[in-house]
């Protein structure tokens, strides 16, 4: 009798398969983690952005981020150094717009003393940042 010879070959199938799981996975799944890390309150109506501006965050615990124009962002530890931050950003353009996006579950007195400050600083062009429904 003769004797049967191995095949010494991996069946890709399978690992095809999981791989193609994996990328739906993740196509599905990033657009959810690439969001703001605020929960923005929504309106019927949201104004367009301007091309330019400057943004702070107000987090759910009050914590402050400043994103510059390119939307690169900076932590910073509160009021007294939201101040230095955005008057660094403001000696490129003196009339450059700035929003304030305070999250939903974030105390009320947080995003108004934000604002005041921004105000008190000399921006002329100050809003709140909403989502559309």
């Amino acid at each position: 009798m003769r004797q049967r010879r191995l095949k010494n070959e991996i069946n890709v199938v399978p690992y095809i398969d999981v791989m193609l799981v994996l990328l739906v996975i993740f196509m599905v799944a990033t657009p959810m983690m690439t969001t703001g890390s605020v929960d923005l309150p929504s309106t019927g109506t949201a104004p367009q952005k301007p091309p330019k501006y400057l943004k702070v965050e107000v987090g759910p615990d009050g914590n402050l981020s400043v994103f510059d124009v390119s939307g690169k962002a900076k932590k910073i530890k509160g009021i007294k150094d939201l101040k230095g931050e955005l008057g660094a950003l403001r000696t490129d353009d003196e009339k450059i717009a700035v929003l304030i996006a305070g999250d939903k579950e974030t105390s009320y007195k947080n995003v108004i003393e934000v604002l005041d400050e921004v105000k008190r600083m000399g921006f002329d062009k100050v809003g709140l940042e909403t989502a559309s429904k």
